[in-house]
């Protein structure tokens, strides 16, 4: 496994300690991550996405989505039946589980969906107008000798 150092980069930024953090996680997660339940990402759009996670056996009862510090949580928790049942072959898992996604800034939920065994999960990315790409308008020298004479004129 390879060990990084991300001491450096601490002395040179400010507020990257969220960036950082989930840097840090991500490296020394352990290799075996979990595997169920399956899942897609996609994007639909330019600044949209879609989670889809296969979901058979679990009604929407049974499922939670939650969005807390940035991460957004999908658990799943089977209700416990009333009688019991001899499974002659059980190949559809419903055992419990919670599998976690990191969203980036400014990302939010737009709403959440379960049809045919599979739970969707629609995302949208809102950009505030502040951090929006914009043009600064450059000043020529007749502009700014303008200004200089209205103001002292003035």
């Amino acid at each position: 496994m390879r060990n990084f150092d991300f001491s450096p980069l601490y002395r040179a930024t400010v507020g990257f300690d969220r960036m950082a953090d989930m840097m840090d996680r991500a490296l020394a997660a352990d290799v075996a991550q979990p595997t169920y339940p399956p899942y897609n990402i996609e994007k639909t759009a330019e600044n949209a996405y879609r989670i889809s996670v296969a979901v058979a056996g679990f009604g929407s009862d049974e499922l939670a989505v939650e969005l807390r510090e940035g991460a957004l949580i999908v658990a799943g928790k089977k209700a416990e039946e009333a009688e019991a049942k001899t499974y002659l072959h059980r190949g559809i898992a419903t055992r419990a589980f919670e599998r976690r996604f990191a969203l980036a800034d400014h990302v939010r939920v737009a709403g959440a969906t379960h049809a045919d065994g599979m739970l969707h999960i629609d995302l949208v990315r809102e950009v505030p107008e502040a951090l929006k790409p914009r043009r600064i308008e450059i000043a020529g020298p007749s502009t700014v000798e303008a200004k200089a004479v209205e103001t002292v004129e003035g």
